[in-house]
């Protein structure tokens, strides 16, 4: 079977917040293997609503609506679902109940319009809302042409939404499918998208299961490789070859699995497995590399310290950078890098020390040392990996690229040294 997600609200339309449920039932939806054909978004209409329950069913098997559940007039995504299965409305008693407890338990006074919360199209299985007052339901029906269809009706809150989907909507729709959906990460880092399609392209035109979907962020290109079987471990299966074939062509010093697709998850992995200490020494990219290791929970165990020294006093005074240095090569410098990374070690007492030094613009820049230019140093084993890399775009892009190819350098100096 197949779906759609239909999500009402004008917030959304107008880009109030954010739409992250249709990701999230998107990504629950691909692990039992019911393909997402079409995402929708519809404002608190109730003509457009109706349409959009017409759309979706004459395209989809299932339609999951979220949004539309509250108790005020333009709330109707339930009376829609209702007219398109042509069935009555009709009141649940147990649902009531709940609308009254919650607003207990707020200690609220019970509007009386909030009785519409207590109302489901008729056969609908009623699912309980244990995070808020409006119950969900699930509707199973067919349409003028005797086709199975099911209408999922759940709240917009995420908060709601989600353990609802997990707890309620997974388990139910799994009877549909008997078969699983699994994938992994592939990073690959210092090849450009374009190139690294290139390398695997007969690769890519000849797949079957699983497939290959590139894409590209800030500073590296990931592969996600995905597998349909019967289970996990099916899946795993098909997965490692083709996993295997990718890391020998990119290089394994370039490509690896993460299961998140971060650079920093795979480098605070190492750090912690090793037992290996580190501070960070951060001028242009101003705490970003520091920020996405702490994200990485546990890794209190390894990393010590990180400064943020931007100014030349603060690359002196803090990490014993000389003076000498800064007014022979400048701050954007190898040179710098390097006594930066290994000034950070000494002062925290740490195994590495990691350095980023650049100009990220959009002003700045020289010939000689143009706005994107950045030199990250590693300093380890008493031996120093530095890195000279130059990258366009906003200042933003540039400071998290060179974030990225920090971690990054941080892993492959581990690594190199057999560690």
């Amino acid at each position: 079977m197949n779906a759609e997600i239909l999500c009402v609200g004008t917030e959304l339309l107008h880009g109030d917040i954010v739409n992250t449920n249709a990701q999230y039932i998107s990504k629950k939806l691909a692990e039992i293997a019911i393909d997402v054909h079409y995402q929708s978004v519809v404002g608190d209409n109730p003509g457009r609503i109706k349409k959009g329950f017409d759309i979706g069913f004459s395209r989809a098997d299932i339609v999951i609506c979220t949004g539309g559940l509250g108790p005020t007039q333009d709330d109707i995504t339930k009376e829609a679902l209702a007219e398109y299965f042509n069935v009555e409305m009709v009141y649940d008693e147990n649902s009531y109940e709940h609308v009254k407890e919650m607003y207990s338990r707020f200690r609220k006074d019970f509007p009386k319009n909030n009785m519409r919360q207590a109302y489901f199209p008729k056969g609908s299985i009623i699912l309980d809302n244990a995070n808020g007052t409006a119950n969900a339901c699930i509707l199973k029906g067919e349409d003028g042409e005797g086709n199975i269809k099911i209408g999922i009706l759940l709240p917009g809150p995420p908060k709601e939404m989600e353990p609802l989907m997990d707890n309620e909507v997974i388990p139910y729709l799994k009877q549909f499918s008997n078969q699983v959906v699994y994938g992994e990460k592939l990073v690959v880092v210092n090849i450009g998208e374009s190139a690294a399609e290139e390398m695997i392209l007969d690769i890519i035109e000849n797949q079957t299961n699983p497939t290959i979907a590139p894409y590209a962020s800030a500073g590296k290109v990931i592969f996600r490789i995905t597998a349909k079987a019967d289970s996990k471990e099916k899946c795993m299966e098909l997965i490692e070859p083709v996993k295997e074939e990718l890391i020998s062509r990119f290089g394994k010093n370039n490509a690896y699995v993460t299961e998140t697709g971060k650079v920093e998850d795979k480098t605070a992995e190492l750090l912690i497995e090793k037992n290996i200490t580190i501070a960070t020494a951060e001028s242009c990219t101003g705490g970003m590399v520091a920020s996405r290791l702490i994200s990485y929970p546990g890794i209190s165990k390894v990393f010590m310290e990180g400064f943020v020294t931007y100014s030349n006093e603060a690359k002196m005074n803090t990490l014993q950078v000389k003076r000498e240095t800064l007014e022979r090569f400048g701050a954007v410098s190898e040179e710098t890098a390097k006594e930066m990374a290994y000034g950070a070690a000494q002062a925290a007492g740490t195994d590495i020390g990691v350095s980023t030094t650049g100009v990220a613009g959009p002003d700045g820049g020289t010939e000689e040392k143009p706005v994107g230019l950045v030199y990250i140093c590693v300093y380890y084993k008493g031996k120093f990996n530095v890195l000279k890399i130059k990258n366009t775009g906003s200042r933003e892009i540039i400071r998290d690229r060179a974030a990225t190819s920090a971690l990054d350098l941080v892993r492959s100096s581990i690594e190199g040294n057999g560690q």
